[in-house]
C-alpha cells in the first residue's frame, strides 16, 4: 500500500524569514508560491501602468498606490506580493505597516509564461473573495487585460480602452491598451 505524499504547509512567519534574495515568495491557503525576478518588458508595464494610475488616485484622494515586493495580508497568515495595488487611506493617511493596508480597491497583476496559472488559478479566486474591486490581469503576449470583478465568473477582456471607475469618483482613469501595449512591446 502505497503511503500519501505529505504536502508541506508554510506558515506566515517561516515565510518572512526566508533571506531577501531577489526571488518574491507569496503564501496562499499553505502553499508556498515562488517566483524570481521578473522580466524587464514586466517591470516596464509596472512603471507604465504606476505613470497612469498613481497620479489619478493621488488627485482625487482615493489612497495610495502600492507596489511588489509588498507583504499584503488578505486572509489572516497569508502573503501576497501583487505588482501593484491601490488601497483606500487609513483614518485619512497612508497605513504605516503592511498588516494595516485595507483590501485593495485595485490589484493588478503583469502575466508572464511563469506566472500565469498563479494570477489566473490561484490568486483571482483569492482576491475576489477577499472582496479586492478589481483585480486586472495583464496578458502582455496576448496584449490584453482581464479584468475581474468579486461576483465574475468570467473576465472582461478589454482589448482597446480599459476605464476604471472607483467608488467615489466623478470621473474614471482610461487608458489606451493599444498605445501601452504598443510603447512596451513595439
Amino acid at each position: 500500500m502505497a503511503m500519501p505524499t505529505l504536502v508541506r504547509r508554510w506558515t506566515r512567519d517561516e515565510v518572512l524569514a526566508l533571506p531577501e534574495d531577489g526571488i518574491r515568495y507569496e503564501l496562499i491557503d499553505g502553499e508556498l508560491l515562488v517566483t524570481p525576478s521578473p522580466r524587464k518588458v514586466h517591470q516596464d508595464a509596472v512603471a507604465a501602468l504606476v505613470r497612469e494610475i498613481d497620479p489619478f488616485v493621488r488627485a482625487r484622494g482615493i489612497g495610495e498606490m502600492s507596489m511588489s515586493p509588498a507583504d499584503l495580508e488578505l486572509r489572516p497568515g497569508e502573503i501576497y506580493q501583487p505588482d501593484l495595488f491601490v488601497t483606500a487611506l487609513v483614518d485619512g493617511k497612508p497605513a504605516r505597516d503592511w498588516a494595516d493596508l485595507p483590501i485593495p480597491l485595485l490589484v493588478v497583476e503583469i502575466s508572464s509564461p511563469s506566472t500565469a496559472r498563479y494570477d489566473r488559478v490561484i490568486k483571482r479566486p483569492a482576491f475576489q473573495a477577499a472582496g479586492v474591486a478589481e483585480f486586472w490581469i495583464v496578458d502582455l503576449d496576448s496584449r490584453v487585460v482581464e479584468r475581474w470583478r468579486p461576483s465574475d465568473d468570467r473576465p472582461e477582456v478589454l482589448i482597446d480602452r480599459l476605464r476604471w471607475d472607483p467608488a467615489g469618483t466623478s470621473d474614471g482613469l482610461e487608458i489606451d491598451l493599444r498605445l501601452l501595449f504598443s510603447a512596451l512591446l513595439d
